[in-house]
């Protein structure tokens, strides 16, 4: 029970309860089939899993190192440059994460202040918003049309300012399942070129691409990997959104004020399940 004497204001005082959260609840009273979370309804491999096992059987259960177990993060640097050319520093360039979204926070809670301005399209991942504000942040929000949820570049470029910290991007997107082009991409590269915006490419989603389509990620462009931190999700793709593990890759400079929050905020993940995906990834 708090005193009355004890008075506090919210720091988000209209923000509700995560539809997720509503959601899963009516799920699991209704046994019901969960359309609202991005998890799959098979189990992972049995490998990966016997691996997290074997990680604890053999000792691997104290900190890992803050930044994340070197194993996996040089894994991942060799996976973004077989898959986009673009070169990664394993001890300098690459975190790993509590999931993409501690990824996205953290960077937020990194770079914006009292009064930036950050642009999202919606419809979006519900945690931008909420990230955005709790730093003091002003989301700026570019609605995307029900027809297609094609990006009008131009009206994009209108709602950037000199308050404009940072933009988020969210590709393949959630909710729509749209795929930003290499054009996309291009466009979007030319309109943040000559600023000093930061950019958080939200790429969770990268490997479920169908349709012949293909993933283009913000490090596959010289001037966007500049300025980027690009958030994976292995609970994603591995079908393990539980275990709540992910990464992140960003320039040095942006790196290490990233990892000024993320020590003191998480210092380090699950060491076991790190080991195991390090093995796993091979």
């Amino acid at each position: 029970m708090i005193p009355n004497k004890l008075h506090f204001s919210s720091k988000l005082p209209d923000v509700k309860t995560t539809i997720f959260t509503t959601v899963g609840d009516l799920a699991r009273k209704h046994d019901a089939v969960d359309l609202s979370q991005g998890f799959p309804n098979f189990e992972a491999d049995s490998r990966l899993i016997n691996l997290v096992h074997q990680a604890m059987l053999e000792g691997h259960n104290q900190y890992a190192a803050m930044p994340g177990y070197f194993g996996l993060r040089e894994t991942i640097a060799q996976k973004i440059e077989k898959l986009h050319h673009r070169k990664y520093h394993p001890e300098k360039e690459i975190t790993i994460t509590v999931g993409a979204t501690q990824a996205i926070y953290t960077a937020i809670t990194a770079f914006v202040h009292p009064g930036d301005e950050v642009i999202i399209l919606k419809p979006a991942y519900d945690c931008y918003e909420p990230a955005i504000k709790i730093n003091g942040g002003i989301p700026i929000v570019l609605q995307l049309a029900a027809n297609g949820y094609k990006v009008d570049w131009d009206a994009f470029k209108g709602k950037i300012t000199n308050k404009t910290r940072m933009v988020v991007i969210n590709t393949p997107h959630n909710p729509s399942g749209r795929i930003f082009s290499e054009d996309d991409m291009l466009q979007l590269q030319e309109i943040l070129r000559p600023t000093n915006i930061i950019l958080i490419s939200d790429e969770v989603y990268e490997h479920i691409v169908f349709d012949g389509k293909e993933h283009q990620s913000a490090s596959r462009f010289d001037d966007l990997a500049s300025r980027s931190f690009v958030c994976a999700s292995f609970g994603k793709t591995f079908h393990v959104t539980g275990w709540k593990m992910g990464y992140c890759a960003a320039p040095a400079a942006l790196m290490h004020e990233f990892r000024q929050v993320h020590q003191f905020a998480v210092f380090c993940v699950d060491h076991p399940v790190q080991r195991a995906l390090a093995e796993y990834l091979k």
